[in-house]
């Protein structure tokens, strides 16, 4: 008669039905948010006419950046996870060790400063400075200060001149391009910090949408989107086509839903308006 059958408990140790660690590592580098940008500069990449080659490089040097900044994130953050019961990190619930975080981390690291280097130096001192390094400053202690936006306005506004600046006429991303990318990047943090607010209270940290409050960060960050999403359709040269015009109907939708949904919700939405900006970017 098995366990189940017999009504007992399930003897297996739970470290045996923990996932497996490479799906940790993937979770504790925040591997949904580093994917995501990883795609919008491969996107990027591809519709700016890069050489292969170079495309490949400049995508997979923010991809590995972008994990460096995810597996600093928890690690900085481990005393602070543990004192408020994240059980949604893999680091806080002891199932991934901390040294295999570190020397992932600078795995990552390394394989970022070299893919970065074939860059050129324009492009790789703007994503090992500007994109990169923005993160880590969130990580170190902007995030507990008013000037926690400023990062992702930094690290997002400078992402589609690490491509442009990769390409065979080195050159720094339209103004419309940045501001669009600006934007989104402080909507999204405002987004993301909503469901932790409470905790992040307990532990000390007060970045902007801890200090404005919860609805006026939903109402900033609505603003924001928006604005990111009408400047790719108002910022190339022309007159935007129907489908620019449909598309920035459908992120005002969106944008409207982050103001009313709750927990993680507000952050999917932003996923999405990020995903309709790629579009509207890449095609202008």
């Amino acid at each position: 008669m098995t366990a189940e059958a017999a009504g007992t408990a399930d003897p297996t140790p739970a470290r045996h039905r923990q996932p497996p660690r490479v799906l940790a590592l993937l979770a504790a580098a925040h591997g949904g948010p580093a994917l995501a940008v990883t795609v919008v500069t491969g996107l990027l990449a591809l519709r700016g006419g890069l050489h292969p080659f170079h495309a490949v490089a400049v995508t997979a040097a923010v991809f590995t950046g972008q994990l460096t900044i995810g597996w600093g994130n928890d690690l900085l953050d481990l005393a602070r996870d543990r004192a408020v019961g994240r059980t949604d990190k893999p680091l806080a619930t002891g199932s991934l060790p901390a040294g295999w975080v570190v020397r992932a981390l600078v795995v990552a690291g390394v394989a970022s400063l070299v893919l970065s280097a074939l860059l050129g130096w324009r492009g790789a001192l703007v994503n090992v400075v500007l994109a990169t390094g923005a993160g880590h400053a969130y990580n170190l202690g902007l995030k507990a200060t008013p000037w926690s936006w400023a990062p992702y306005a930094c690290g997002f506004g400078t992402l589609p001149s690490v491509v442009t600046l990769a390409g065979p006429a080195p050159h720094w991303a339209p103004w419309w391009m940045t501001g669009a990318g600006a934007a989104l990047g402080v909507g999204a943090h405002l987004l993301n910090v909503l469901p932790d607010l409470a905790d992040d209270e307990r532990t000390g940290v007060r970045g902007l949408p801890h200090r404005i409050g919860e609805q006026r960060s939903r109402v900033l960050a609505a603003v924001l989107l928006t604005a990111a999403s009408a400047l790719a359709v108002a910022g190339p040269a022309g007159s935007p086509p129907v489908w620019a015009w449909t598309t920035l109907a459908l992120v005002v939708v969106l944008a409207v839903l982050t103001l009313f949904a709750r927990g993680r919700a507000p952050f999917r939405a932003a996923v999405a308006i990020a995903l309709l900006d790629v579009a509207l970017l890449t095609a202008g």
